[in-house]
């Protein structure tokens, strides 16, 4: 697909993106099918959830285009069934919810389904037998799913993310040689997390849900893992840096005090920033650092996949603006 065509898809998918949102959020308050306020919630009133069947509905719609164009859609089939399963199964638990082991069955099926999908080369560059490169691609992509998920938990948030993700993968793909079907579903990407934004900006009007997270945790784990498999691993590692730091290390400390890590909390950075200032606040610092970090990305194409080591200091410098942010919680 050419960058042409790739741009005018992306724009028809934001504006379905919108659209549908807009449709699926009185639908989903005249079902009242609400995300009540609780001690482990960042918000103060019921909001609509489920916003994320208008999302994905809009983005796998653009997936399968773009693989039809370029006479792909065999080979993106299996991505796009396993999409389609772990969204199903999250609106299920968003609607009536699901034990955590129902969700990781569905997901780990979605994800062994989804490997048929992948370029052809190794996620890790011959550095570990195929065997056992598929095996940890599989637990790794397994991992970003949650995760994602796990992350999605203030306004505006997993939209700047998926914009950031989306858009970069697009931009590496394209300044690497690789264009085509890469840089259409990355652009594809961002556009529905564009379109679904200004509903979801602070204070959000719907929350997407995990029939919107966790699906699109697994596409956007896809690209990732396409880019990595393409050989941009240190683009597919730059590109999420925040993300994976935050939840990875959240999830540790609470392993390590043996909590039930599956249950909702307010653990993260961006939550203890969040309950001291406005949610759109932090998703906007959160924004400027997927910036650098997308720069970044791009530089570890153009002059050397070294200067991944550059990303470490932006991540840093925004879990430290987030930590100043969190201290005005306890001020007197």
């Amino acid at each position: 697909m050419t960058l042409a065509g790739s741009l005018t898809l992306a724009l028809a998918t934001g504006l379905a993106s919108f659209g549908l949102s807009a449709i699926g959020l009185r639908i989903l308050a005249d079902r009242a099918i609400l995300d009540a306020p609780n001690a482990r919630s960042s918000h103060l009133r019921p909001t609509p959830r489920g916003g994320g069947l208008a999302v994905m509905a809009a983005l796998l719609a653009a997936f399968a285009v773009a693989a039809w164009a370029i006479g792909e859609l065999g080979r993106l089939a299996p991505l796009l069934m396993g999409a389609v399963l772990i969204a199903g199964v999250s609106f299920l638990d968003d609607v009536k919810a699901l034990g955590a082991g129902v969700r990781l069955v569905a997901q780990s099926v979605a994800v062994v389904v989804g490997l048929l999908a992948l370029p052809e080369g190794l996620v890790g560059q011959g550095l570990v037998p195929a065997w056992l490169d598929r095996a940890l691609t599989a637990v790794g992509w397994l991992w970003f799913v949650n995760l994602f998920n796990f992350m999605d938990g203030i306004d505006g948030i997993t939209a700047v993310e998926t914009i950031a993700i989306g858009a970069g993968v697009a931009l590496v793909a394209q300044l690497g040689g690789q264009p085509g079907l890469l840089p259409a579903l990355g652009l594809a990407a961002a556009a529905a997390a564009i379109g679904f934004l200004p509903w979801n900006w602070h204070r959000a009007k719907v929350f997407l849900g995990d029939v919107g997270s966790v699906p699109l945790g697994y596409c956007l784990g896809f690209l990732l893992l396409s880019l990595a498999a393409h050989g941009f691993w240190a683009a597919a590692l730059v590109l999420p840096l925040y993300y994976l730091l935050d939840a990875t290390w959240t999830l540790l400390k609470r392993l390590i005090r043996r909590e039930k890590v599956w249950q909702a909390h307010r653990e993260h950075w961006y939550q203890h920033a969040a309950a001291a200032t406005r949610h759109d606040s932090v998703s906007l610092r959160i924004a400027a650092a997927n910036l650098a970090l997308v720069a970044v990305a791009a530089g570890t194409v153009l002059v050397s996949p070294g200067l991944l080591l550059l990303a470490g200091p932006v991540a840093l410098l925004l879990v430290l603006e987030l930590k100043r942010m969190a201290r005005a919680e306890r001020r007197p």
